[in-house]
């Protein structure tokens, strides 16, 4: 059944999206691809295997409720209008192939170099944790065919289920670069769709009374609890949390981000693309749906408590619990639809980073380099491009499967997957912010080329984004070895800037953009010793601690870049666009 779904979404796809001939149309399917498509697919991307089999858990754990569809709500929506009404439109200006090439024209080369490798970075942590939760599926409901491959191979399970999802995303981007992408996305889609129904249909079939007593039971236990007004700034799931932090991690996402970003710029217009990003908020029915799956878990395991080898799998991992549904109670056929279902959902976003990975390295990288010996023609362009697109594809597979030990950390997958682009989704959004700042009188060349006004000042901005996905993950981690890490890396920062301080800046500036620096490594050092809260632990275990909420991560990490780029800054009057580390 996947086998076959596989095979005939890849010939639809294929089809759909013709021979791709140039860099262009292998990156920007020739900017003729219809809204609907472009929807669809940013749907079937933002979905992905973290929302099929981990929203579920997440309900049907015990005080599991609907408060996570907060955050789609109010920041999801509200972020997409942003997107959609002030950052299309400056987008479709002049034909660009990602948002770092707007970066690159509005803060230099330098900018667009760095903002490229904080989206690689982020792409690599949020997507490689999205093939670990699918191979983790993958590990349960194959259990017996994964063992056979490793007796004849030596391979474990959990590297088998990783390469066989990464061969599948590599192939369907080799096809035809992002057109395939998109319309295999919209047929995904629409497997994923038709696995929730399924799943739907299959619980109501074991429930007495189906699932509308389930639901009733659901509602008088609390699980249909939609809204929490809770202040604690360490509760990723509350009212203000969405209202106030997941607006601007969905700008970073839609925004800044290639992997969204590149769908938006396929359409035939702005008006067309503004539309795909506005209509796609009908993911959020589609996570409602996925949540009742939670609520249908719940009641199952509540009239069939799970027992043996099924009950020791879920206590290991409550993540699993959709997963050993699917093997325990589907017949062979209905397991393969939703099967089916989970891996559409974990292709639709892995072949999706690729293309932009592929992209994102190609134009910042390659062809800067290449074009030094001579023009670069596009039939060598497009083959160095699905070239990268498998070198790619081996390290996102690699990076999931060495994240087993830090998903321990987090309390579900779905914090985990989420809370990877938080990282360096700061950076960039502030990286945005600067480049539509108003450029300060005499900030340099540029005017032609930005397309926009003068060329604004990031040499502050290239200090202090990196230093912000490090205040980040001070705020995130706290054990000896992560701290050990920050110490390293302001050392070497503080020394850098000790060396390089003077460079193009007069004495006075340089003393006071100093003290500024030296402000923002103590803020990162304090963040590192004293940003957490320490809980109470169990006799016998070690004990444990609470930070501040991934979702105001990305807040965090703007905020930081943002002033920090403003204060770090060379003094009016200096070429803003000369190299700066």
């Amino acid at each position: 059944m996947v086998a076959a779904a596989l095979v005939a979404s890849t010939a639809i796809g294929a089809r759909l999206s013709g021979r791709p001939r140039s860099v262009r149309d292998f990156f920007l399917a020739g900017r003729n691809l219809p809204w609907w498509a472009v929807s669809a697919s940013i749907v079937a991307t933002e979905i992905s295997a973290v929302t099929y089999i981990s929203v579920p858990s997440v309900v049907y754990r015990p005080g599991g409720n609907l408060t996570y569809l907060q955050l789609g709500l109010f920041g999801s929506l509200i972020a997409r209008l942003i997107v959609g009404y002030a950052l299309v439109p400056v987008y479709y200006r002049r034909e660009i192939y990602s948002p770092y090439d707007f970066l690159g024209r509005r803060l230099g080369e330098p900018a667009r170099r760095l903002s490229s490798g904080l989206f690689a970075l982020g792409g690599l942590l949020a997507q490689a944790s999205r093939v670990y939760l699918t191979a983790v599926v993958l590990q349960v409901i194959l259990a017996r065919e994964l063992a056979w491959i490793e007796g004849a191979t030596g391979v474990d399970p959990l590297t088998a289920s990783v390469a066989a999802i990464g061969a599948v995303a590599v192939l369907w981007t080799w096809l035809g670069g992002i057109a395939t992408v998109v319309w295999t996305d919209a047929v995904l889609f629409g497997l994923f769709l038709l696995g929730l129904a399924v799943s739907l249909l299959a619980l109501s079939g074991t429930l007495d009374g189906g699932l509308s007593t389930a639901f009733r039971d659901g509602a008088a236990a609390g699980k249909f609890a939609f809204f929490d007004f809770d202040t604690d700034p360490t509760r990723a799931y509350t009212f203000w949390v969405a209202l106030l932090a997941a607006p601007w991690s969905g700008v970073a996402a839609y925004g800044t981000d290639q992997l969204m970003a590149q769908r938006v710029l396929c359409c035939r217009s702005a008006a067309e693309a503004r539309w795909a990003v506005i209509a796609s908020i009908a993911a959020m029915a589609i996570t409602f749906g996925v949540a009742l799956v939670g609520i249908g878990l719940w009641a199952y395991y509540r009239a069939h408590p799970a027992t043996g080898a099924a009950l020791a799998l879920i206590e290991e991992d409550p993540d699993r619990v959709f997963p050993v549904f699917i093997v325990q109670a589907l017949p062979a056929g209905l397991r393969g639809l939703v099967l089916a279902g989970a891996f559409a959902a974990a292709i639709s976003s892995l072949d999706s980073i690729l293309a932009a990975l592929a992209q994102t390295t190609l134009s910042t990288l390659y062809l800067p380099w290449r074009e030094r010996r001579g023009p670069v023609d596009s039939a060598h362009a497009l083959r160095v491009s699905r070239g990268l697109v498998l070198l790619w594809g081996i390290a996102l597979c690699a990076g999931a499967a060495a994240l087993e030990e830090v998903a321990r950390a987090f309390a579900s997958l779905l914090d985990l997957a989420l809370a990877m682009a938080s990282y360096t989704g700061g950076p960039l959004l502030a990286a945005l912010a600067l480049a539509l700042w108003p450029s300060r009188q005499g900030g340099g060349r540029g005017a032609s080329d930005s397309g926009a006004g003068e060329l604004r000042d990031a040499s502050g901005w290239l200090w202090s984004a990196p230093l912000a996905v490090l205040a980040v993950f001070a705020l995130a981690w706290h054990q000896p070895a992560a701290r050990l890490l920050v110490d390293v890396a302001l050392a070497t920062a503080a020394l850098l800037w000790i060396a390089l301080r003077g460079r193009g800046r007069p004495r006075r500036a340089a003393l006071t953009t100093s003290g500024w620096m030296a402000l923002l490594l103590a803020l990162i050092w304090g963040l590192s010793r004293y940003a957490y809260v320490p809980l109470l632990a169990a006799p016998g275990q070690p004990a444990g601690y609470a930070v501040l909420a991934w979702p105001w991560w990305t807040l965090c990490g703007a905020a930081v870049a943002f002033v920090f780029g403003l204060l770090l800054r060379r003094p009016p009057g200096l070429a803003c666009d000369a190299a700066e580390p």
